[in-house]
């Protein structure tokens, strides 16, 4: 974790203080734990229970940007 946590954020971010620190750790700990898929568990997150179905999007389907920690983490997904 702590390899992960210093490769994905804090060789990205300047911290500027502890505040900011725990503001920067939350955010990606939320992320970590709820979003990001882990190749241990199938591409799944931590705080998945079960399989999602698997859906093909169409060719005219928009691809969406979710930013996270301002740009140093981005998640992508299919606009409905």
């Amino acid at each position: 974790m702590i390899g992960t946590l210093r490769r994905e954020v804090l060789d990205h971010v300047l911290i500027l203080g502890e505040a900011h620190a725990r503001q920067v750790l939350a955010e990606y700990q939320r992320h970590y734990n709820a979003l990001r898929p882990h190749r241990a568990r199938s591409q799944l997150s931590p705080e998945t229970h079960e399989q999602p179905p698997r859906v093909r999007a169409p060719a005219d389907c928009r691809v969406l940007r979710n930013r996270i920690l301002s740009g140093v983490i981005n998640e992508y997904r299919y606009a409905a």
